[in-house]
């Protein structure tokens, strides 16, 4: 951990609300004028889109039907250490990014002076910007550990992001289906693959973190495979957990946002419409005081 060079690291599963809590962060970072450099989690994934495929399917002819982005074989658990530390150490680190449209592979390829750039693959590495604040990281492994490897170590700052699973999946069904084409019985069977890894390699990681945001919905996600919408944020709560209560200011969050009220001594539960601007409110002052001490 860095006094100096902070590093931020916001985790979670895809379609689990880790954008909002992105969005979050830049508006707080714009009022408060932070220059964050941003790593992508996709971008130290091992494996591009026709290397994961290939890696899969070899993987499941030799009986391994549990291969999948969440394990260490299809990421750099290493460089993720490795980009914290050094950060946290310089104030400098290496980036890339994973191109995953057209319109990406179009701003990339301008950046990069190249014209071979696709959706699917990762772009050069190169340095990150000078003289930034922090560093911002948003993706799945954020606080990874796998035997000698410990990102968290290096993290200043640690939120969760996740659904409770039954909502995680409906999010997960409908967005495949509408952004991928996916059928609901090809996601089951990605859900399914990814499970032990899920397990042993995401899960962990929310026991790090510094605060966890819960999205739990208040109608029936009892049969998620069969769900024909998602449930709205106003069909829900968020459920905050501090792992450190001490020195939270829990009067003035319950007087900030509406119909809040404390489930547990360490636990804040919110309207799920009012997530975003009560993590402006809890967040806000925890970064202004990261800034401070930066000065120190």
């Amino acid at each position: 951990m860095s006094r100096k060079h902070p590093v931020i690291a916001v985790t979670g599963s895809s379609g689990a609300g880790t954008t909002t809590v992105k969005r979050a962060f830049e508006n707080i970072f714009r009022r408060e004028k932070i220059t964050a450099a941003v790593i992508e989690g996709d971008s130290l994934h091992s494996l591009d889109r026709m290397a994961f495929r290939a890696a899969s399917a070899e993987a499941a002819k030799a009986g391994n039907n549990s291969f999948s982005h969440f394990g260490p074989e299809a990421n750099h658990f290493d460089k993720i250490e490795e980009t914290f530390k050094f950060y946290g150490e310089t104030g400098m680190c290496k980036r890339r990014y994973y191109v995953h449209s057209d319109a990406e592979a179009v701003q990339h390829n301008k950046h990069f002076g190249l014209t071979d750039l696709k959706p699917g693959v990762f772009t050069p590495w190169e340095d990150i910007e000078a003289n930034s604040d922090l560093l911002f990281y948003e993706g799945l492994h954020g606080l990874a550990t796998d035997g000698k490897i410990d990102a968290a170590q290096y993290v200043d700052l640690g939120i969760g992001v996740v659904p409770v699973v039954n909502l995680e999946w409906i999010q997960k069904i409908h967005r495949d289906q509408a952004e991928r084409g996916y059928s609901a019985e090809a996601t089951v069977d990605t859900i399914m693959r990814r499970m032990p890894d899920y397990i042993k390699f995401i899960t962990p990681q929310f026991s790090r973190t510094d605060i966890n945001f819960q999205r739990v919905a208040t109608v029936d996600t009892s049969n998620p495979f069969i769900a024909r919408d998602i449930p709205t944020p106003d069909e829900s709560f968020v459920v905050i957990r501090f792992r450190n209560p001490k020195g939270v200011d829990f009067p003035y969050m319950l007087s900030m946002i509406p119909c809040s009220f404390m489930s547990r001594a360490n636990t804040l539960v919110v309207p799920g419409g009012k997530m975003s601007y009560a993590m402006e409110v809890i967040l806000a002052p925890i970064m202004h005081e990261l800034i401070e001490r930066k000065k120190k």
